[in-house]
Order: structure tokens, then sequence, then C-alpha cells
């Protein structure tokens, strides 16, 4: 009887074992796990651009100056960067679903809460409040995605999870403009929060890979010496140049729509609507194309990321340039070729990011991002929205006095913000300088990597 029943408990073990190995398998499946973290991006993305396709009725509401306008984003740039430090470190030794998971819920919380605004210092207020959840998204999900792919399938899948850059801020403008215009802007707020209680479950269900786990030669590294990050000489070149790069896109995320409506006479809900379909176009094009030069550079050169992201940047300016200099009513054509440099200004995220994983170890990547988050979006993100108003408001008051009026017409608003947008072609040519620059220190950071690895390997052998 006993040996039957043994021999019962082992059939029943045997039949139950291929479920759950299935059950751990999908939970721990790669493409799963990218998609999952995608999607959480997405809405990374979409909360934060939020604001930009409402930024004309909330100006009118609250009386307020562009200046005004680009400090909602500098505020919250400012925050999420020195918070993103700690996160950065926790990510690299604690549940990164969990910490992921929270972040989430707290960003969306607040996004709720900035629809329930009734002056200028609340909106401020929920907004830092934002920035500390998005802080997590970055460095938990690029340290993720480090483990799940190699080498050289990385710029593809980090190409896929930054394409919720453009997928989200085109799906801000397409359902935050035409919501704001039929049932107000506090309306598309609390929509745009709604996605957490299918995104947070769905989150905490995957399985986490262990840190190193694409290494497969070499061990993850040491977690005693993480802030050797700071002197890796490439990284600095890649943190200019995310200073550059993001202060053109926060600046290009806040005032890009007001611009239309300004310059080119569209409705709030038609120009969310043209921005948000010309996003996601160029975004497409940016994950393809950054995430497959990318992979096919590093197979060439060592430094091949960086060339290639040096040489989209170069290809931006004109067309961001000529999309500036279009005359009023051009909307078409300033859309296309906005977005055209806007989609090869993304191509970046692929390529860029994926050279930090390749200078820095597994170990330490949480740490690397967030430093890198931390110095380029205080160096460069958080100035974008306020230089950029502050430009358009010297420039509105200039256009009114030439034109012999000591009031700001909406046409001089028009005026002074369409020449402030100049700053972006300019600044791609610095990018792509600084991009050329740091490619020259790739190749010699990777070798110090390899040899600081294969150290650590012996040693814990």
């Amino acid at each position: 009887m006993g040996s039957s029943e043994a021999a019962a408990h082992q059939a029943i073990e045997s039949r139950d074992r291929p479920a759950a190995e299935s059950a751990a398998s999908w939970r721990s499946a790669p493409g799963l796990a990218l998609g999952v973290l995608f999607a959480v991006n997405l809405l990374n993305f979409y909360d934060r651009q939020a604001l930009g396709p409402l930024l004309e009725p909330i100006r009118k509401e609250f009386h307020l100056t562009d200046t005004q306008l680009g400090l909602l984003g500098t505020i919250f740039t400012i925050l999420y960067a020195i918070v993103g430090v700690p996160f950065g470190r926790l990510t690299d030794s604690r549940s990164r679903k969990r910490l992921l998971a929270a972040g989430m819920m707290v960003w969306s919380a607040l996004t709720a809460a900035s629809g329930l605004a009734v002056s200028y210092g609340m909106l401020l207020v929920t907004r830092l409040g934002v920035g500390v959840g998005e802080a997590v998204c970055a460095p938990v999900g690029t340290s993720w995605i480090g483990d799940l792919f190699p080498v050289n399938q990385r710029s593809r899948a980090l190409a896929f999870f930054m394409l919720a850059v453009p997928l989200g801020t085109g799906l801000s403008y397409i359902v935050c403009g035409p919501v704001a215009q039929a049932f107000g802007w506090r309306a598309a707020l609390w929509i745009a929060a709604a996605p957490v209680v299918v995104l947070a479950p769905l989150l905490l269900l995957l399985k986490e890979p262990r840190r190193g786990a694409s290494e497969s030669h070499l061990s993850a590294g040491q977690h005693k010496a993480a802030w050797s990050v700071v002197k890796i000489p490439t990284l600095w070149w890649i943190i200019a140049s995310g200073a550059l790069i993001n202060f053109n896109l926060y600046a290009l995320g806040t005032f890009l729509p007001a611009f239309l409506t300004r310059v080119h006479g569209l409705s709030v809900a038609r120009s969310g609507l043209w921005l948000g379909v010309g996003h996601m176009l160029a975004g497409l094009f940016a994950a393809t194309m950054g995430g497959v030069m990318g992979d096919w550079a590093i197979r060439r050169r060592k430094n091949g990321r960086m060339l290639a992201a040096s040489c989209a940047a170069l290809a931006a300016a004109p067309l961001a340039l000529w999309a500036v200099m279009q005359p009023a009513g051009s909307w078409i054509a300033a859309i296309v070729l906005m977005c055209a440099a806007y989609g090869l200004l993304n191509t970046y995220y692929g390529m860029v990011y994926s050279s930090i994983h390749d200078i820095v170890a597994p170990a330490h990547r949480g740490t690397a991002m967030s430093v890198y988050f931390m110095a380029m979006y205080l160096c460069g993100a958080s100035f974008g929205p306020v230089i950029t108003g502050r430009l358009s408001d010297v420039m509105a008051r200039r256009a009114a006095a030439m034109a012999g009026s000591s009031v700001i017409t909406e046409a001089a608003r028009a005026v002074g913000l369409q020449q402030a947008m100049f700053v972006i072609p300019a600044l791609s040519l610095g990018l792509a300088l600084v991009l050329f620059v740091g490619s020259r220190t790739v190749a010699r950071d990777m070798a110090a990597r390899d040899r600081r690895l294969l150290v650590d390997t012996k040693t814990a052998s």
C-alpha cells in the first residue's frame, strides 16, 4: 500500500511538473518581459507629456506666461533627476519589479491629482509627485533589459523599450488634445492615470532575471565599487549628449503643440491629433533604425553605435531648422519636417543606451543609468522647457514693441515662440559633435570593463 501511494504521489508530481515549469517559463520569457516593460514605459511617457497638448487651455485658465509653463516641465525634471540616484542604487540591489510597480502607482495617482488642481501652485506640486514616481522607470527598465538580452541584441531591445518615448508622447497628443477640447483639460489627466490598474498587477507577475544573466562568460561584477562608473571617460560624453538631446526633446514636448496652435492656427484637438500621428510614425522609424543600425554597427566597429547616433543628430539639424522656418499656415510641412527630425533624434536611445551597457558592468548598470539621468536632466532637460519659454517671452515682448504695442498680443506670442524654437536645430548640431568626440573613447572603455569583469570572475571562482 505504501509503495502504491508513493507511486501515485510521483505520478501526480510528474503530471503537475510540466504545468509548473510552463507557468515559470512564460513568466520569465524575455519577449513577454520586454513587452510589459515597454507598456510601463509607454504609460511613463504618456503621463509625463500629458501636459504638453493641454498647455494652451491651462495658460488661459490660470493666466500664465510661457516661462511659467516651461517651469512646469523644469521643476518636474529637477526632482526626477535628484531622486533617480537613490532609486538607481536600489535597482542594483532590490526587487526591480516591486520598485517599478510602486513608482508606477505613485506617478499615476499624482497624474490624476493634477486634474484636481485649482491653482498654478497646486499644479506644480502634483507634477513634483509625478517626477518622484517616474524616476524609477528608466533605471529599472534598462537594467532589467540588459540582463535579458546579449550584447548583439541589446540595441534592438533597448530601442524597442525607448520606442515608448515617441509613442507615449504621440498617444498623449492624440488622446489629451481631443479630450481636452471636448471635456476639459482635467478629464484628459484623469484618463491618463487609468492604465495603472492593469499594468501594475501584470508587472508583478513577471519573474526577474539574475543580474548579469546575459553576460555568458563573465561575472556580473562587484557591488562594492559602484561609484567607479564616474571614472569612465565615455560615460561623461554620453552624459553631455543626454543633456543636449533632452533639452531638445523636452522643449519640443512642452511647446510644439503650442507652436502649431499659435503660429499655424491649428486647434488644440487638431494639433494634438496630427502631432500624435507624426510622433508615432517617427517613433517606429527610430526604433527600427536605431535598433538595427546599433546592432549592425557594433559588429563592424567598437564605436559604431556612437558614430551612427552622431550621424543621425547631424541629419536632424537641417530638418528642424526648415520646420521652424515654415511660414504661418504651412502646418503640414512643419509637422512632417519636425517629426522627421524628431525620429532621427530618437534613434539616439537604442544606440547610446546600449553603449552604456557596453562600458559598464552589469552590477553597476542601475547606478550608471541613474548618474546619467541625474546629470543630463539637471544640465539639459530641466533647462529645455524653461529656457525656451523664457526666450519665447523675451522675443514676444520685442515683437510687440516693434509693432508699437505696449501689450503682448497673441500675434506677438506666436512670433516669440517661433523664434525661440531655433534653439532646436542649433543644439542638434552640438549633439552630433559631442557624440562624435565620445566615440573616440568607447573601445578603450569596453576593454577596461572586460578586464575588470575577468578579474572579478577569477576572484569569485
